[in-house]
């Protein structure tokens, strides 16, 4: 895993240790707590236009950040829970991706169809 993501991965088990968290971090509840984090991070965009969600202003886009930082830090620890490289996860999902999804010819249309 890359080092900077290692080194947060230290500070969240680090984290939850100090608190005495680490019974309630199951594969599980890690599981459904960063689908309730991402449900949040939906919920800034939810009534929002396609243009509006391109230009959030100052304050949405920090909230947005926030939310998103909570959907990383529980993939983080989940991935840690389980012994998963994210990173080597990614690069094989994305050779997964470009083999399914192969690059259309000039002029195709739009992604996925």
């Amino acid at each position: 895993m890359a080092t900077e993501l290692q080194q947060l991965t230290d500070a969240l088990r680090t984290f939850a240790k100090d608190r005495n968290w680490e019974p309630f971090h199951s594969p599980k509840n890690l599981a459904s707590a960063l689908s309730v984090e991402a449900a949040e991070l939906l919920e800034h965009f939810q009534w929002l236009t396609e243009a509006q969600s391109r230009s959030l202003p100052p304050d949405k886009r920090a909230e947005v950040g926030a939310e998103m930082a909570d959907v990383l830090l529980y993939l983080l620890q989940l991935a840690d829970k389980l012994g998963i490289d994210l990173i080597d996860a990614a690069r094989s999902k994305m050779r997964v991706n470009a083999s399914k999804y192969p690059v259309p010819p000039a002029g195709a249309g739009n992604p996925g169809g």
